[in-house]
């Protein structure tokens, strides 16, 4: 039985411990599923979270708008990312990709929502350029405006959903202003002629990514989310909302890998004895326990704060992705080395977690680039 004692935080409220046991039931009986045709697998993820009702706290209701909540969000992902590593990404799609609609899309955009709450649709999020990760002011993709139309030309890379997806959120440069002030957001059906898959791309944990190209896609000036030259500011206001989330699934990979490790100890026997009994097993144990509490303390004060009305969580969401993130690749690194070779078995449910959790520590803004910001913040606050 996984442990739920951190539910009972004044972070949290009953739905949330209700949603937990829920969803944990749901997660028993359902997941995971057969990762063999991975596109496959990901649509009918969408479709049974959809069916199920698991995806409607991914995105605004717009006959009920009401605040995106984020705890609701982490422990949704904690919870499958226990259970599934796919589940939890093609949960998370469906919140990131349609972000900047439910925070900033004009009504007519937002019948979106309708279909990717329900399962009915795949959404995307296209940041990403071949030379512009991480730094996203110095993308290069245009958007040029041509009478009604917004015509798109570039390129976008390792995007989740990328080949699947039914919608792209995607930012371009519009020129207002130099840097970060000259970018936009449109919204991009995949159907919109002249966009193109240029290349799948595989990576150590199988998820759907892809290149994408723009070869002069025309849109109509009503695809443009918010105004001309607000992109990067949507784009951040997106990421300081989810970016605590994926922590969160940091935090559910590295519970699971704990939960195995306690097992391991308990039943494997070594020199005679189990080898709980060993000292510096227990050592190993009181580490991982350790890390994972301290993640969840960072993960969720970055939810809570955010729910409770902050304007922006910065500082928190980049201290609890960088420390939950970098710390579950630990706690698993332990799990490893616990099971021997089992551990690197293919197919086991440690050396998938070991694939997994390195690419949250790359995405969403890589660890590195996470000190950047933790510093500019308490220096700016200083």
């Amino acid at each position: 039985m996984p442990d739920r004692s951190f539910l009972n935080w004044p972070f949290f409220e009953s739905r949330h411990r209700q949603l937990s046991e829920q969803l944990d039931a749901w997660c028993a009986k359902n997941l995971p599923v057969d990762h063999h045709d991975v596109d496959a697998a990901c649509r009918n993820l969408v479709s049974m979270l959809g069916r199920d009702g698991w995806l409607k706290p991914t995105a605004l209701d717009p006959d009920n708008p009401a605040p995106l909540d984020v705890r609701t969000i982490c422990i949704t992902r904690e919870t499958l990312a226990r259970h599934d590593g796919l589940a939890d990404f093609a949960f998370a799609m469906q919140g990131l990709g349609t972000g900047a609609i439910s925070l900033f899309g004009t009504p007519e955009q937002q019948r979106w929502l309708e279909k990717t709450r329900a399962g009915q649709a795949l959404a995307a999020f296209a940041l990403s350029e071949p030379r512009s990760g991480s730094d996203v002011a110095n993308m290069e993709m245009t958007a040029v405006r041509d009478g009604d139309f917004y015509v798109l030309s570039g390129e976008k890379t390792w995007i989740s959903n990328g080949g699947i997806a039914d919608v792209y959120i995607v930012f371009a440069r519009t020129g207002e202003a130099p840097g970060a002030k000259g970018i936009s957001a449109f919204v991009v059906p995949a159907d919109t002629k002249d966009l193109s898959v240029a290349e799948r791309l595989e990576v150590i944990a199988p998820h759907p990514l892809a290149r994408l190209s723009f070869d002069n896609v025309r849109l109509p000036a009503s695809a443009l989310i918010g105004k001309p030259g607000d992109g990067f500011r949507i784009a951040m206001a997106v990421l300081d909302v989810f970016r605590s989330t994926v922590g969160a699934a940091a935090l559910g990979f590295a519970r699971r890998a704990l939960d195995e490790s306690i097992k391991r100890v308990a039943e494997r026997k070594l020199f005679g004895a189990p080898m709980a009994e060993l000292q510096l097993v227990q050592g190993h144990i009181a580490d991982m326990a350790l890390d994972v509490d301290a993640a969840a303390l960072l993960v969720y004060r970055a939810a809570w704060t955010k729910d409770m009305g902050a304007a922006r969580v910065t500082r928190e969401a980049a201290m609890a992705k960088l420390f939950a993130t970098d710390k579950a690749q630990e706690v698993i690194d332990k799990a490893v080395q616990l099971h021997g070779g089992d551990g690197v078995r293919k197919g086991h449910i440690v050396e998938s977690l070991y694939r997994e959790i390195r690419a949250l520590r790359i995405y969403e803004g890589a660890s590195d680039v996470q000190k950047v910001v933790i510093a500019r913040q308490v220096m700016g606050t200083a």
